[in-house]
């Protein structure tokens, strides 16, 4: 029967207001997000130079695809239906289904769409938990859809221990499309949606084949989890990682209906959440925090990457990547491999931070319509047969920095791309004496960079890298908006102004040469775009820890012969410090993006030894991160960026 739930929304407010307080702020999600249509293979918006905000609508073009209209005018939803796992645990459902004009569910087999979520499915059920979630499910469920979203094992009102994406848990992704496959009010059609946590879930469904998946949404989802946000560049991210499971615990704690009727199980409930927090999230922190396993790649964090996965995905797959997101490394690669693997694949990669990636928001300023239009037209294509002209999508859409262009191309790295390497140039001087970026005859210099434990506070990375909670509470932040104040704290290197327009889209590898006494320290490395008036605007950037330098040549990715990408083990055993007086190049891995230097601006690479507070060292290391890092550059040490360049 259905149940209207006003005193769980009343609770689940109050958790989403209580996350908000832990995370520092409210979670708003950002406005706008209207309709465009199809534009060219470049059109071009009102230039923005302040980075996380949206780009301004696409150049219209009449779409032969248009939105259908609601079928229904109201949903009923059924909550916390048990979905028993093959091991006993119970998961929890709540079903949204049409209702007719007697306010009941109609009584027909429908598609379903299938929401794994980490974050209470009473919390992120409409209000403001759509900044999690993304389009209202009402949307499809109006259209003919039945939504299905299920808290994963541990969290919400599910049982089971919380492990996050362990293989167990990614088994029950599979077992609940299966499940809902099956079910009298489906008519065993399932497609996925969701974001950040709710799209990676979707990677690992998908990769067990379930009968009935037949296409997916994920927004903002990850392929290397160590690599793309737990330990960038080998030092353990302090920024984003508490915070989410900080967020996962306190939406975990708003008691689920069925605790009040039925005690044992509310006891059962509990102690779940006990366990977890004293057998998973608390160790796991600690354990990294100190330098233990935890803090390096290993079968662990393996067994939590979609990429482990993609070969074995095959189904339609719509992705949404955001250029400031904390998955701005990970959705290109699972872009790039479901397209080498021969999946039907399409990407938007806009200028957005997690919440707005999160939120779908902007995501019509692509030109294609909202997220809502999107996902009835993927779905309507790939479940219920409809014509939805996907051919008028291009295979990746992507926001160029720097002109407001959106730019359509069928690769993401193209063959119309060639690797260009800039050289680092004399001497350059904390506090603002910068250095020069040549194409040819470097000049040789000795700089001194200084690790300082302030370097990022006032900067995009610290938006980025605390999920956009920056950008959500003080949108006007000059911190967000130039990077001048910030690149004092560091190095930098730059071109004359430029001639022609730079033109740059991929990943980007920043080769520095470098000794230390204490031979270790941190590299933050940014890709900036200075104004002739001086402002200094963030395009993207890189993190490496020096004694993490070894190169896997094999796992790395050159084009024209020269490395754009490199990977690095990031285990124990290949950690390896400088001998005292060592000289030795070390690959910063930049993350990907696409923007372009236009004529009359500089190229600039800042330099710093800290990006608080994204990362930290670990506390045995702490001090061998504080001493000066010198910084060779010249003919004898050819320290370079390399951008595959348009």
């Amino acid at each position: 029967m259905p149940h209207h739930r006003p005193r769980r929304r009343l609770v689940a407010t109050a958790a989403l207001s209580a996350v908000g307080a832990l995370l520092g702020a409210g979670l708003v999600a950002p406005s706008g997000g209207a309709a465009a249509a199809v534009g060219t293979t470049a059109t071009t918006a009102t230039t923005s130079t302040r980075a996380p905000a949206p780009a301004s609508t696409a150049a219209r073009r009449p779409s032969a695809w248009k939105p259908r209209p609601a079928r229904y005018a109201a949903t009923v939803t059924r909550t916390d239906i048990p979905i028993r796992m093959d091991d006993g645990v119970v998961l929890r459902a709540d079903l949204e289904l049409p209702a007719g004009a007697n306010g009941r569910a109609v009584d027909r087999r429908l598609p379903v769409i299938v929401t794994i979520t980490a974050y209470n499915k009473s919390v992120i059920s409409g209000g403001a938990g759509s900044v999690l979630a993304g389009a209202d499910p009402d949307y499809l469920v109006k259209r003919g859809y039945a939504q299905l979203t299920v808290d994963a094992r541990g969290t919400g009102a599910s049982g089971g221990v919380w492990k996050a994406f362990s293989a167990r848990e990614n088994k029950d992704a599979g077992a609940i499309v299966t499940w809902a496959h099956r079910q009298p009010w489906s008519n065993g059609k399932v497609g996925m949606t969701g974001a950040s946590y709710m799209g990676i879930s979707q990677l690992f469904a998908a990769g067990r084949h379930p009968k009935g998946l037949k296409g997916i949404f994920p927004q903002v989802p990850a392929a290397d989890v160590y690599r793309d946000v737990v330990a960038s560049g080998g030092q353990v991210d302090v920024g984003f990682i508490p915070l989410w499971m900080g967020l996962v615990t306190v939406t975990g704690l708003v008691p689920p209906a069925y605790a009040a009727t039925t005690p044992d199980a509310g006891l059962r409930w509990l102690l779940d959440r006990l366990t977890t927090a004293t057998t998973f999230t608390g160790p796991l922190l600690l354990d990294a925090v100190l330098g233990g396993n935890a803090a390096y790649d290993s079968a662990f964090y393996r067994e939590r990457s979609p990429i482990e996965v993609l070969d074995d995905v095959r189904v339609p797959t719509f992705l949404v990547g955001g250029q400031f997101d904390l998955f701005q490394r990970g959705t290109p690669l699972v872009f790039e491999r479901l397209q080498r693997n021969g999946a039907p694949v399409k990407m938007i990669f806009g200028p957005w931070d997690h919440l707005q990636g999160s939120s779908g928001a902007e995501v019509g300023r692509a030109g294609y319509g909202s997220l809502a239009e999107l996902q009835l037209r993927w779905f309507d294509h790939w479940i219920k047969g409809r014509n939805g002209r996907l051919g008028e999508i291009a295979p990746l859409t992507y926001y160029e920095q720097g002109s407001g262009r959106w730019v359509r191309k069928n690769r993401w790295l193209a063959r119309d791309l060639d690797a260009r390497t800039y050289a680092l140039s004399g001497t350059a001087r904390m506090g603002g004496k910068a250095g020069a970026l040549r194409r040819t005859s470097p000049a040789a210099g000795r700089s001194t960079l200084l690790p300082l434990p302030v370097s990022g506070l006032c900067s995009r990375s610290a938006n980025q890298w605390t999920a956009g909670i920056l950008n959500a509470v003080w949108p006007d932040s000059p911190c967000l908006d130039d990077h001048a104040l910030n690149d004092l704290s560091g190095l930098t290197f730059q071109t004359a102004p430029v001639k022609r327009a730079v033109r740059f889209q991929g990943p980007i590898n920043a080769r520095l040469h470098v000794s230390s006494p204490s031979g270790d320290g941190m590299l933050s490395v940014v890709v900036e775009d200075v104004a002739p008036n001086g402002k200094v605007s963030r395009i993207t950037g890189g993190w490496q820890v020096i004694s993490h330098r070894k190169l896997a040549k094999g796992r790395s990715r050159f084009l024209d012969g020269r490395l754009v990408q490199p990977y690095h083990p990031h285990t124990k055993a290949a950690k390896k410090r400088l001998r005292p007086g060592q000289v030795a190049p070390v690959d910063v891995e930049i993350f990907p993006t696409g923007a372009v230097i236009r004529p009359g601006h500089r190229l600039r690479l800042s330099i710093q030894g800290y990006d608080v507070p994204h990362l930290l060292p670990h506390l045995g290391d702490v001090l061998d991160h504080t001493v000066p890092i010198t910084l060779h550059t010249g003919p004898g040490h050819r320290s370079v960026v390399t951008l595959p360049v348009r």
